[in-house]
Parts: structure tokens; C-alpha cells; sequence
């Protein structure tokens, strides 16, 4: 019995390990140079963020944060960061004075994962958020 009981728990510390790796790996991969420019992606994230700083309002923050709200607490400050680097490169691009909800909007939908946009849709149908102007990114 003692014996299957070690098996057991053997597993289960393998699985965790393997689980912990995993995004140990990812993390890691994300903070290797890529380019020519020798920047990594965390690197370019946090110079659209520093960059776009000042064309941020209060209600662009606000709204930010409401799209970000079904993401799991654990994971949604990685996520507001990503996709606010995402918000402030499309502002930077655009050359705007400030982060409006429609920037917000699409640089929220460009920096989602293909794979979530029926949660993104769906979140945005229960939110009363009107993404008729974006259609077009959705159908990619």
C-alpha cells in the first residue's frame, strides 16, 4: 500500500514539475533577443508602455481594465501589460494625441490569440461594447 502511495505522489510531483516548466520555458523564451535589433519582446513591450505613458487617460485605464476582467486573476497583470504594449505601439503608430476606447479596442483585439476571440466576442456582446467597426479583424 506505502508503495503505491510513493507511485502516486511521484506522479503527481512529475506533473507539476512538467507544469512549472512549461511556463518557466515560455518566460523564458520571451525574454531571448529576437531580431535585429537584439531587443526581446518584453523589451519592446515595456517601450510602448513607457512610451505611449502620457497619451493614457483615466477613462482609456478604466476601459483597459474592463477588458481585461475575464482574464484569471493570476494571469491579468501579465495580460493588461501585453495588451496595453499592444494599445500604446497602435497610439504611437497612429500618431494620436491620446488612447481613445476605439484604440483600446483594437489593440485589444489585435493583442488577443486568435483562438480566444469567441471569449473576446462573447465578453464584449455582455459588456454592451459595440467591436462592428473591428469586424474585419475578427474575420482573419
Amino acid at each position: 500500500m506505502f508503495m503505491y502511495f510513493l507511485v502516486f505522489w511521484g506522479f503527481v510531483l512529475l506533473v507539476f514539475m512538467s507544469i512549472g516548466g512549461f511556463f518557466m520555458f515560455r518566460k523564458f523564451m520571451k525574454v531571448l533577443p529576437q531580431g535585429d535589433d537584439g531587443k526581446s519582446k518584453l523589451d519592446r513591450q515595456n517601450h510602448y508602455i513607457e512610451a505611449s505613458r502620457h497619451l493614457w487617460t483615466e477613462d482609456a485605464k478604466e476601459f483597459l481594465d474592463l477588458l481585461v476582467s475575464p482574464v484569471p486573476s493570476a494571469f491579468r497583470d501579465i495580460a493588461r501589460h501585453s495588451i496595453a504594449a499592444r494599445i500604446g505601439e497602435l497610439g504611437l503608430e497612429k500618431g494620436v494625441s491620446e488612447i481613445t476606447r476605439e484604440i483600446c479596442l483594437e489593440g485589444y483585439i489585435l493583442a488577443t490569440p486568435r483562438r480566444d476571440y469567441k471569449s473576446l466576442i462573447s465578453h464584449l456582446d455582455k459588456n454592451g461594447i459595440d467591436y462592428r467597426p473591428f469586424q474585419h479583424l475578427l474575420a482573419k
